[in-house]
């Protein structure tokens, strides 16, 4: 991976700059709805050329904008340089990692002003052409994002069951499904405004996690280290009562994620089912940073009991520590008896 004293800053060209331009101008003007009656501060590095890419995009769409250099001010400065915003305001985080602000939660206190935010995080994970791709992921379609994600949500709230095909292997949620949640932009209606960009998802878990059975077939997981991890061959997981039992064509690194999920839990629960939207990133179309990869066009899944949006009574949420994503190839997926996702894409 590139470092930062081998860093080429000027590597990524103007026409990619262009691009992000526009995508963060229509992120600033359609999702967030970011005016010029409201005040705004960027905070930045320049670890990475991802992140020297992303600042030039802001500063181009923010001309009047206070940009601060997070590695060139203290702690204390950056949390000054809050303190005059008020409500609807917007704070923009371009990080190479993360910045740390002491035991300041950023985001979480941010929003409990009330202020807009929008975060861009671990860029350092996704150098060369990985960052290509990154700025492709900001892209805002609002009738896509909004349109499908609305429809998709409508779709799985009313569901009875879900099957997921992952090429002759099925995973079967004879459940109906939690309240499924939208990440697509789309803040009228939400407490918050903003998040971590790029956006793209509708996610939701089964409302009996027991009545999830079967087997599915994962092409990427997130190791221990919070990056992708592509297998030579996809793995498959065996799901018998909501919990993984058995593996076939394991690795040893992901055989460190299911002990480390042991460990801790005592078995390995699959929660969140997730209906990835962003078609800048498929099975083929890879960026290294799990958090990112995430919002990939497909199923995602995540393993272990952690998953803070929805309580069950068999999970105490303070035994629950994991959260691990993996990724389903995703040959179809079906709601009742509907397909709504096939080659590729989203149907509703």
């Amino acid at each position: 991976m590139t470092t930062e004293n081998s860093l080429n800053l000027t590597s990524i060209p103007d026409q990619a700059i262009a691009a992000a331009s526009k995508h963060v101008g229509d992120i600033l003007s359609l999702a967030i709805e970011h005016t010029p009656q409201h005040q705004a501060v960027v905070v930045f590095d320049t670890q990475c050329e991802l992140a020297v890419a992303l600042t030039e995009a802001y500063r181009r769409c923010l001309p009047a904008t206070k940009f601060i250099d997070f590695d060139t001010v203290t702690p204390e400065a950056v949390l000054e340089a809050f303190k005059p915003l008020t409500a609807s305001d917007l704070v923009v985080l371009i990080q190479s990692t993360s910045f740390r602000l002491e035991a300041f939660r950023i985001r979480v206190e941010l929003f409990k002003r009330s202020l807009k935010v929008i975060e861009h995080v671990h860029l350092a994970r996704m150098p060369g052409t990985q960052a290509l791709d990154y700025i492709a992921s900001l892209a805002y379609d609002p009738a896509y994002y909004r349109g499908v994600g609305k429809a998709l949500k409508e779709r799985i709230d009313r569901a009875q069951s879900g099957v997921v095909d992952s090429g002759g292997e099925q995973l079967v949620f004879a459940s109906p499904f939690e309240s499924a949640k939208l990440n697509v932009g789309d803040y009228r209606e939400m407490n918050n405004v903003g998040g971590q960009f790029p956006i793209g998802e509708v996610f939701t878990e089964a409302q009996d996690l027991e009545a999830v059975n079967g087997r599915v077939r994962i092409f990427v997981f997130g190791d221990t280290s919070f990056r992708v991890n592509r297998p030579a061959i996809p793995i498959t997981l065996v799901i018998s009562k909501g919990r993984v039992t058995e593996t076939v064509n394991s690795t040893p690194e992901f055989d460190k994620v299911l002990a480390n999920i042991r460990a801790e839990e005592g078995e390995v629960w699959l929660r969140e089912l997730g209906f990835g939207m962003n078609r800048a990133f498929s099975r083929d179309k890879l960026v290294d940073d799990i958090g990112t990869y995430e919002r990939m066009c497909g199923i995602h899944l995540s393993l272990g009991a952690k998953h803070g949006i929805y309580s069950k009574p068999m999970i105490k949420r303070k035994d629950a520590k994991f959260h691990v994503d993996v990724f389903a190839v995703t040959e179809s997926v079906m709601l009742d008896d509907e397909v709504v996702y096939r080659n590729g894409a989203w149907l509703s």
